[in-house]
């Protein structure tokens, strides 16, 4: 799952360097309270089901494991190059949730949510 999220970033990132342009629409007041909950206040509510992009379908596990690494690092590329041609500050890529976010805002978006799941690995391995 975390890792069809990092490769979906990176395809719609590379679709806002192809357009030279950003990629948002108006978020909505239910997006905007999200991205506070998430991004601003670093909590990832649970109960959520995930988008049906980011859902798994099969994909090895050993190569989830070579390749996640890599694919972060990518991801982060990326991003980095869209802010310094397009502004760190503007809305660059819609969130399928959280609606449009900034490089940062996908950057913390990403790190709260990679967290929520090592937080719900620890619990299954305890419990």
């Amino acid at each position: 799952h975390l890792y069809l999220t990092y490769t979906g970033t990176i395809k719609g990132f590379q679709r806002v360097c192809e357009a030279g342009k950003p990629l948002v629409t108006t978020a909505t007041w239910a997006q905007r309270g999200r991205t506070l909950v998430v991004v601003g206040f670093g909590h990832m509510p649970s109960g959520r089901e995930s988008p049906t992009v980011a859902r798994p379908r099969g994909m090895p596990a050993e190569k989830v494991r070579a390749e996640i690494g890599p694919k972060i690092i990518e991801m982060d590329s990326i991003i980095a190059r869209c802010c310094e041609e397009l502004g760190s500050r503007r809305k660059l890529l819609d969130h399928p949730v959280l609606g449009p976010l900034t490089g940062d805002q996908w950057r913390k978006f990403h790190l709260v949510h990679g967290l929520h799941h090592v937080k719900q690995l620890w619990r299954l391995r305890q419990g």
